[in-house]
């Protein structure tokens, strides 16, 4: 049986990503191939590197990622990650998707183009960050001489690669849209004006899934909540334990219904 997982960008909400795969794990589930956009591509390189979940989760919880971001000095956006790419180069020293022990598909946007590619052979470490930079805020990640930023904008639960590969399609979707909002700062309305946009690919993907994993709770933690990446991780797990059991993952039983 082939399950592949998608994981969706979702800024400090994707350490719930990382509950979410330890909580499969625990069900005796074994992937065959993944998939992710912007803090899911974070999550399932670090994983599909061979890093287990609760290693994962000390190695950005210690790093600090706002400490790892330099100012960019650039009119196409404010910050770099420059310093979480020497992170990442550090952790993943064989820095190609050959050396991944699961497959992997990294999902991007072309800027100047305006399309999604997905980046699955060569440099692994430029294709994730190509796919988590947020438009304005970080730099364009010039990658094979084309620019990239957030895959989220065209594609944030990046499940297209896996379709037709696998048995049972698994998506981790850590931006659920809150119905009740308060109007509050700019930076608020801007974050949930984005969060609605994205969701309009999300709800298709979705449709592709087996299972969609997605935390209700998950929907009061801002983008930029990294302090609390300790509770975001255990809500994914929670979450995953409290609403799933092994069989629901077996491919035989599905077939029954």
């Amino acid at each position: 049986m082939k399950i592949g997982l998608a994981l969706s960008g979702g800024g400090a909400r994707g350490m719930a990503h990382l509950g979410v795969i330890k909580a499969l794990e625990e069900f005796g589930l074994r992937f065959y191939e993944l998939s992710g956009t912007s803090a899911g591509a974070i999550a399932g390189a670090f994983y599909c590197y061979g890093y287990k979940p609760d290693e994962i989760l000390g190695l950005l919880s210690q790093m600090g990622f706002l400490n790892s971001v330099r100012p960019a000095w650039a009119w196409t956006g404010l910050l770099s990650m420059d310093g979480f790419r020497e992170m990442m180069h550090r952790c993943m020293p064989d820095n190609d998707f050959k050396a991944l022990k699961i497959p992997l598909t990294v999902a991007a946007t072309e800027i100047r183009h305006g399309k999604i590619v997905y980046f699955n052979e060569g440099d692994l470490i430029s294709s994730v960050i190509a796919s988590s930079s947020i438009p304005a805020l970080f730099n364009p990640v010039n990658h094979n001489d084309n620019y990239y930023v957030d895959g989220g904008i065209m594609d944030n639960l990046p499940v297209r690669p896996l379709v037709g590969k696998c048995d049972i399609i698994i998506g981790s979707h850590c931006n659920p849209v809150q119905q009740r909002f308060d109007l509050g700062s700019v930076k608020d309305i801007t974050e949930r004006s984005l969060l609605i946009a994205i969701n309009v690919n999300t709800t298709i993907s979705k449709t592709h899934c087996t299972y969609v994993i997605e935390p209700n709770e998950l929907g009061k933690y801002s983008t930029f909540d990294l302090s609390k990446g300790k509770e975001i991780f255990n809500i994914g797990y929670t979450y995953t334990k409290n609403n799933f059991k092994a069989l629901d993952f077996q491919i035989n039983e599905i077939l029954k219904h």
